[in-house]
């Protein structure tokens, strides 16, 4: 017999408190039913593959995915963001998921689906009571009179806050990313950090230095990450590079998961090597006071 489900809808960019508030409903409803809490998403953002736009994400699939399990979600239905997928008339969406096994689903109040974004709660509530099943739309979430919205979380982010941001989350910002070869100049100053590949369209934070921890292999340690393009050593591209405390030992290939706590400083263009590293040991004590 297929597994009956509760589907949660909404993109989840950044996963922060009023998707929190939808996913509660969902796994709550879930459990009361006996149902598989199921969260329905896209990788890409639909608006920006339908207007071609540069993707511009607080966090990739795989961030969405780690924090969305982590606050009870069992299974990850993934749809293609093509424009094919997405010029799915709304009825025809709903189909595919009872088709699926759909016992209810949980939306925003502000949700839009389907061909054009005509598809919206109310379109939801009413196709599931004349099929009978349950339906929670779920009121917009605040803080301080303000809407949470992953649009008020990016701008803060781009400004380095990520401290407020994080408060609106509901959790640090989260970066995932897998360590590869660097210019390795970090180790030449008794400094060796770890370069990592993020996903193109992600990353939307202010240059600079953060107090990070990173977590990896089930341990957490402390970090001090700069994010930008290293003016000092006239460095190509944007980089994210933690220097991880407390470890020592070879991170090539491995991926990483950073939280970012508190914005340090600017990213700035030293006179010399040493000027950097006597800096960048002044970020380390201040990160390490901070979270350690």
């Amino acid at each position: 017999m297929k597994q009956r489900k509760i589907f949660a809808l909404g993109f989840f960019d950044g996963v922060h408190l009023g998707h929190q508030a939808l996913l509660h409903a969902c796994c709550q409803l879930a459990k009361e039913q006996d149902c598989l809490p199921v969260a329905v998403t896209f990788p890409l953002s639909p608006s920006a593959v339908l207007q071609k736009l540069e993707p511009n994400m607080i966090s990739s699939i795989r961030e969405r995915s780690m924090l969305l399990m982590s606050y009870g979600i069992a299974e990850i239905r993934l749809f293609d963001a093509t424009a094919q997928a997405l010029s799915m008339p709304w009825q025809a969406f709903l189909e595919l998921l009872v088709s699926e096994g759909a016992a209810g689903f949980v939306c925003g109040a502000d949700y839009r689906f389907g061909k054009g974004g005509v598809g919206t709660a109310e379109n939801l509530a009413a196709f599931a009571a004349e099929r009978k099943l349950s339906c929670i739309v779920v009121p917009e979430q605040t803080m301080d009179g303000e809407k949470i919205s992953s649009t008020r979380i990016r701008t803060l982010l781009e400004a380095g806050d990520v401290e407020k941001a994080g408060r609106l989350m509901g959790h640090p910002y989260v970066l995932m990313g897998t360590v590869h070869h660097g210019q390795q100049l970090g180790r030449t100053i008794g400094i060796p950090t770890a370069n990592l590949s993020v996903q193109e369209g992600v990353l939307p934070l202010a240059f600079g230095v953060y107090a990070c921890t990173v977590e990896f292999d089930g341990h957490t340690y402390v970090a001090v990450t700069n994010v930008g393009t290293r003016p000092t050593v006239d460095g190509q591209g944007i980089t994210v590079e933690p220097w991880i405390l407390d470890f020592d030992g070879d991170l090539y290939g491995r991926e990483l998961t950073l939280y970012f706590h508190k914005f340090l400083r600017p990213e700035q263009k030293f006179d010399n090597l040493e000027a950097l590293r006597a800096q960048i040991q002044k970020d380390a004590a201040e990160a390490y006071k901070l979270l350690k």
